[in-house]
């Protein structure tokens, strides 16, 4: 039984909205996110763990791997205006014996940040968690110094769990604490009402 139930947890879906598409991940979606990658030079952010172009098809191999291991669920963002992959999400940190799971390892190209499309990947995929695995918690995370990511966590309304010293090591080889945020079951309802909100208005 418990394993029927974690099997739904990392069983490939699709999930579509008005504004973007999360495909399962694949290596067909290589050169769209190595395009990606290349708008803003997001692999140069220290604070941040996004691939560089000669490492996107290991980076792929690797979350392909991990959901094999049965550690997460990894998307390919799609934008649907132009049905290109403009970035990478995934569920990880799953645990369905306690029905919670992790929203993280996700990054955008530049040009689709601070756009409808962060909004609409968290809607669509804390309705899935929420309302389809009928998850307790979802956490998000991210390092001291990505005020970026960090303010749009909270802009979705998940609260501030606490900070993790030396959380993970960065990709230039240094310690740095993680914020950890959560949204839990009984705020889902109102973290749903705002997201649709947020859509609306734009």
């Amino acid at each position: 039984m418990q394993q029927q139930v974690r099997s739904q947890w990392i069983t490939p879906i699709t999930l579509k909205g008005e504004h973007v598409t999360l495909l399962p991940l694949s290596e067909a979606h290589c050169d769209d996110l190595i395009e990606s990658t290349k708008d803003g030079e997001l692999w140069k952010l220290w604070y941040a763990a996004v691939p560089s172009p000669e490492n996107m098809v290991c980076e792929i191999r690797k979350r392909l791997n991990m959901q094999q291991q049965g550690l997460m669920l990894p998307f390919a963002v799609i934008h649907n205006a132009t049905e290109k992959a403009i970035g990478i999400t995934t569920y990880c940190g799953i645990n369905a014996n306690f029905r919670r799971t992790e929203i993280g390892w996700t990054w955008y190209r530049k040009s689709m940040q601070r756009t409808p499309v962060n909004t609409e990947c968290k809607l669509l995929m804390l309705t899935h968690a929420f309302e389809t695995l009928s998850c307790i918690a979802v956490e998000l995370k991210t390092s001291t110094f990505n005020l970026n990511s960090r303010n749009a966590i909270e802009r979705l309304g998940a609260k501030l769990d606490g900070i993790a010293r030396n959380y993970r090591l960065l990709p230039n080889g240094l310690p740095c604490d993680g914020y950890i945020f959560s949204i839990i079951d009984s705020e889902w309802k109102i973290v749903k009402t705002n997201l649709k909100h947020k859509l609306m208005m734009v």
